[in-house]
């Protein structure tokens, strides 16, 4: 994609202004119908993979509902953190009639048969936040997102310019390609040991990493998945007895409070409210008008380093629900 026009596409994204929606996490639905949009006849099916309590994913809905609002269309979103499960909602949503799907894959093997169903219906999908490598392979015709890899691969280097020697990459939710994408890119730029943990249970993070830390005294940064599993990580840390530092890729605004007291270090975020945005406004678009976005690539909303230099910039956009 040219940069002006992922310029064109980021300015639209961060300056449009939204409180949260409710997120309950689960097999959650809510439908929002853009009553100031000039086309309210379409319905679009938002579904995701949302883990319960993982404020990511009010960022994503306040950025769907944005879109929703400015082009008159019902947005219809569920989720199931479950894989197997999230495709039966995929095809809820064939069987219901929908416009258009925007979805996640982060774990694309369970999604192979549910978007062939999408696409035989003539259903048109894009996805985003997760899938980059596999989008076009499920059939999806646009994909909206950051290339975690990529991402992995910056804060890697990155933690390895600040001094890092030893990181703990904390993955919370298993099997999801995107995560691990993430972690393959830190130790491609540091020395990285990946720790699995169930990232709906807060008590059993926190355990898991303090004993880890009081295991290995040598690592000297924790890389969370999540703005909230950082949060819990700078318990552990503190509860360890560590002097460990620590970096998380996606950004809430306690993350972002933290980040300008000096607890957390960085944040890599990629834009989740840009995606929310941009993946059912370009379903709209596609559904209205024929058109694509990206030229058969990708649309990237990230990596967007967050630290002491930028948040007094960002914080008012955390503090909005939008960052």
């Amino acid at each position: 994609m040219k940069a002006s026009r992922l310029i064109r596409f980021a300015s639209v994204g961060t300056t449009l202004m939204l409180g949260l929606a409710a997120c309950t996490g689960g097999e959650t639905s809510s439908e929002t119908s853009g009553a100031a949009g000039a086309d309210s006849d379409n319905t679009i099916a938002m579904i995701t993979h949302e883990t319960p309590g993982d404020t990511y994913w009010d960022i994503i809905r306040a950025g769907a509902n944005q879109a929703a609002t400015h082009t008159g269309i019902t947005l219809k979103y569920s989720s199931d953190p479950d894989f197997t499960k999230q495709a039966t909602l995929v095809q809820n949503a064939i069987d219901s009639g929908v416009d258009g799907i925007a979805m996640t894959a982060a774990g694309p093997d369970a999604l192979v048969d549910a978007v062939a169903a999408a696409n035989a219906a003539k259903i048109p999908v894009v996805m985003f936040d997760s899938g980059i490598d596999d989008y076009q392979r499920l059939g999806a015709i646009m994909y909206f997102g950051s290339d975690e890899y990529v991402a992995g691969q910056a804060l890697g280097a990155r933690i390895a310019k600040d001094g890092g020697t030893n990181v703990l990459c904390v993955i919370h939710q298993e099997g999801s390609v995107a995560l691990e994408a993430r972690c393959k890119g830190v130790g491609e730029g540091v020395s990285s040991e990946n720790m699995q943990v169930d990232g709906t249970d807060d008590a059993r993070v926190n355990a898991s990493i303090v004993a880890k830390l009081q295991q290995d005294p040598s690592i000297d940064w924790v890389v969370t998945m999540g703005a909230p599993v950082a949060l819990v990580a700078l318990q552990a840390i503190s509860t360890a007895g560590s002097s460990a530092q620590v970096a998380t890729f996606d950004l809430n605004l306690a993350a972002a409070e933290a980040i300008k007291d000096g607890t957390i270090a960085l944040a890599v975020d990629a834009q989740p409210y840009l995606q929310g945005y941009l993946a059912v406004s370009s379903l709209w678009l596609f559904v209205k008008n024929g058109n694509d976005s990206g030229g058969g690539k990708a649309v990237l909303t990230g990596p967007s380093m967050v630290d002491a230099s930028n948040i007094e910039v960002i914080l008012p956009f955390a503090q909005n629900g939008t960052r």
